[in-house]
């Protein structure tokens, strides 16, 4: 059924850094190999099915963003170019193909970096409950959905697998990794949100909010994992925005919500997915990218 999805890599004579929910991570000489597989989750669960191209779509929109965002900040991409990467590498060029690159080894920093534009998934739910969203006061009678005043840097734990992430406040964001880091993590994230969401406005997407991760080399901060796709981000038809209930998506919502009709108690295992929702799920990817890159 699908032959041709990635679901896990074993790359003999390269040594695994590193297996994410998506992302399969190898060393290479001082740098490393990040493959993105066609494994999705959801709820921090990896469903036991995959949507196949999801690995190629994520590289090819990761690379599409960092080079938007090269004057703001430097990234860890050095190549995707199977040809350009290790020799031993070569061997797996079918596979490598299209959904891999070549980084520069970082130290990533413990916070998940998530900028909001608009009220949405557990930034509502916390609304809901004491009108604020990672200790940052909103104003009052906002509706699901809503576009904020302006957009919100609401940082969160990076949990170890299985587990899910937690609210920080930008107090305990400095306890963590420092006052001038988090005061320029906070500036370039909203420079990066900015710049996306004019971007993605010309392709008639909004971009609710997004998750970015942030590593350094040699005390120089930088920009790593991936950045701007349908797995770190919310993406809504601008055409079918109406504030006050969930919006139609081009990202992992419609994963969600088949998960919560059929009461799924989130917990591993996953269930199998109808054939109807990993298709639909692929032309969601497919069509953010067509959006937004081209």
């Amino acid at each position: 059924m699908h032959d041709n999805a990635v679901i896990s890599t074993e790359l003999k004579g390269l040594k695994l850094f590193s297996r994410g929910k998506v992302r399969d991570v190898y060393e290479a000489g001082d740098n490393l190999l990040i493959v993105a597989t066609d494994r999705i989750s959801a709820f921090d669960v990896i469903m036991s099915d995959p949507v196949p191209e999801k690995g190629k779509i994520l590289t090819r929109m990761s690379t599409f963003w960092f080079n938007q965002m090269k004057n703001i900040v430097a990234n860890h991409l050095i190549s995707t170019d199977v040809d350009e990467f290790p020799e031993e590498c070569a061997a797996y060029k079918d596979i490598l193909q299209g959904r891999s690159m070549l980084v520069k080894r970082a130290t990533a920093l413990p916070v998940e970096c998530i900028v909001r534009g608009y009220l949405s998934g557990s930034g509502w739910k916390d609304y809901c409950a004491d009108g604020s969203v990672s200790g940052v006061r909103l104003p009052e009678g906002l509706k699901e959905s809503a576009r904020l005043p302006e957009p919100v840097f609401t940082p969160s734990t990076k949990a170890e697998e299985g587990q899910h992430d937690a609210p920080l406040t930008r107090e305990e964001m400095e306890h963590l990794i420092g006052r001038d880091m988090t005061d320029s993590i906070i500036d370039i994230s909203m420079k990066i949100y900015d710049r996306a969401s004019k971007i993605a406005e010309k392709g008639g997407i909004i971009i609710a909010d997004t998750k970015m991760e942030f590593g350094t080399i040699d005390g120089e901060l930088i920009l790593i994992d991936e950045l701007l796709t349908p797995d770190s981000s919310r993406f809504w038809p601008k055409d079918d925005f109406e504030e006050g209930k969930s919006q139609k998506s081009f990202d992992k919502q419609f994963l969600r919500d088949y998960l919560l009709s059929i009461r799924w108690d989130k917990k591993p295992p996953a269930p199998r997915l109808p054939e109807r929702v990993i298709a639909g799920t692929m032309e969601k990817y497919k069509e953010a990218l067509r959006r937004i890159v081209g």
